[in-house]
């Protein structure tokens, strides 16, 4: 098969890992810079131009899309897909899972553990939504964050006041959590592919950091998940509608809660971590289910 990687970062450790696994079983492996993609909108004869070229033959796509340059990115694998190319994980899944209000709503309609959230647009809601989350120690989160930026542990409700009011008062939405003091600054990444985790790994934050995230000091190593939070896990991408995905849990004194389902995760931390060949295993999903036009998720919220 052609498979294209949807990717600004050839040089990046997924995006190689995912080149190399394709060519060792035997495909033909193209890395694409998918804002250097133009397409031509025309009913009933879509097309996609790679650096002025037609893009043609492709048969599956693994889009690995910046969250920054998520409507464009998205934009690309939607045209793909109305051309009749599998993609590994679909436009409107991604779209979805990066709307972090949206993709909790979805969850909690699901019955998915989650911790309690708040979400509201005037300032003079914030006692409202700090006492919706159960009070201080909270978590406030910028939608549009990633990789920890933009979340701010708020030791004390003055604290949480002013972050919520400077947040708001630059027009930034936000979403305030309560904190899950006994995770201890210890999260759990589970990697699902098709319905199934198959590698799971607890990420560790640096001392005195409440984020666990790797590329803030997190150290990362193997763990063994409960058979709840392996079900947890594999609800939430199907939820998402993500075939490939890292499911963010921690663990609560009213059990596994998902803080976040990621459509593009990493697989140098988890690979290291376990062991396992995250790379082979998405090639070998691709390799089952591939076939023109089999785009599943057209109309669901």
């Amino acid at each position: 098969m052609k498979i294209a990687i949807l990717s600004r970062g050839p040089k990046l450790y997924s995006t190689s890992r995912l080149k190399q696994a394709g060519l060792e079983r035997g495909h033909d492996m193209q890395v694409i810079d998918y804002l250097r993609c133009s397409m031509d909108i025309t009913s009933h004869r879509p097309r996609m131009f790679y650096k002025g070229q037609p893009l043609t033959g492709v048969d599956a796509v693994i889009p690995r899309i910046g969250a920054s340059q998520t409507f464009y990115g998205t934009a690309v694998v939607r045209q793909l897909e109305m051309m009749g190319v599998y993609s590994v994980n679909e436009s409107q899944a991604i779209s979805r899972s990066r709307d972090k209000l949206r993709s909790l709503q979805l969850l909690s309609r699901a019955g998915v553990g989650l911790p309690v959230t708040a979400f509201a647009h005037s300032p003079r809601d914030v006692d409202a939504i700090i006492e919706t989350v159960g009070g201080a120690p909270l978590v406030v989160k910028l939608l549009e964050g990633t990789q920890g930026i933009g979340v701010v542990l708020c030791e004390s409700r003055g604290a949480a006041e002013s972050v919520i009011e400077a947040f708001r008062g630059l027009d930034a939405y936000i979403l305030a959590q309560e904190f899950i003091a006994e995770a201890g600054g210890m999260d759990i990444r589970c990697f699902v592919i098709g319905g199934r985790v198959m590698a799971a790994m607890k990420r560790q934050g640096a001392k005195g950091e409440f984020r666990s995230n790797l590329h803030r000091g997190g150290e990362a190593g193997r763990i063994k998940i409960t058979p709840e939070e392996r079900a947890t896990a594999v609800r939430a991408a199907k939820v998402m509608g993500l075939s490939v995905s890292g499911v963010d849990i921690l663990r609560s004194n009213h059990g596994p809660v998902v803080m976040e389902v990621n459509s593009s995760p990493g697989l140098e931390g988890i690979e290291e971590a376990t062991g396992v060949d995250i790379a082979g295993k998405i090639i070998a999903y691709i390799e089952k289910h591939a076939r023109p036009g089999a785009t599943r998720d057209r109309s669901r919220g």
